[in-house]
């Protein structure tokens, strides 16, 4: 089974590949032709997903899955949410994310977080939709020099490390994108039985 993944991040597509069953082949956008910035436009992190799936299975004809995350901060009514890549601008720059973030919450004790990922499949004509959470706080400094995103300020529930400090796999045995990532393919493992 070929599935197209409604991304260009080839590093995150190999982490993808390398987490489904053998007898699925991950296409990358480029590898179908799709060169365009696929809008996201939806006020929601579902919504999102939902649109970059249903693009590529409209415009290119392929089944497909697509993820969209975000970050959702409890005293900030859930911000950034579906701008977390560009909370602090268009240039998508996590430092400068980071820090915006860090301001937003100077004067704030309730530090509450949480990390969200949506998948969205489109398969044989059906929409299916899996979700992980990694509930957290913002820290009040950066620590740590791996992952990406907000992972130097995230700290998981339960650790007293921030996600940046955490190797890939650690990270990936429980980060919201892992956590949706295995009821996907728990779910086309179920459906790709004979």
């Amino acid at each position: 089974m070929q599935l197209v993944f409604a991304s260009s991040n080839k590093n995150k597509i190999a982490e993808i590949q390398n987490m489904l069953p053998d007898g699925i082949t991950v296409l990358s956008l480029e590898d179908i032709g799709c060169h365009e910035e696929i809008p996201e436009t939806a006020d929601t992190i579902e919504g999102n997903a939902v649109l970059k799936a249903d693009y590529v299975s409209q415009k290119y004809g392929y089944d497909c899955f697509a993820d969209d995350s975000g970050l959702e901060v409890d005293a900030l009514g859930g911000a950034p949410g579906v701008y977390s890549a560009r909370y602090a601008g268009e240039q998508k720059n996590a430092m400068d994310n980071m820090h915006k973030l860090l301001e937003a919450l100077s004067e704030e004790t309730n530090r509450s977080a949480q990390f969200k990922t949506v998948l969205a499949l489109n398969l044989n004509g059906e929409k299916h939709l899996f979700s992980g959470i990694l509930k957290g706080k913002i820290t009040d400094e950066m620590r740590g020099t791996k992952g990406f995103g907000y992972d130097p300020i995230f700290q998981p529930e339960g650790y007293d490390r921030n996600l940046a400090e955490f190797s890939m796999e650690e990270k990936a045995a429980i980060s919201h994108r892992g956590i949706a990532v295995k009821q996907l393919v728990s779910f086309l493992n179920d459906n790709s039985k004979p």
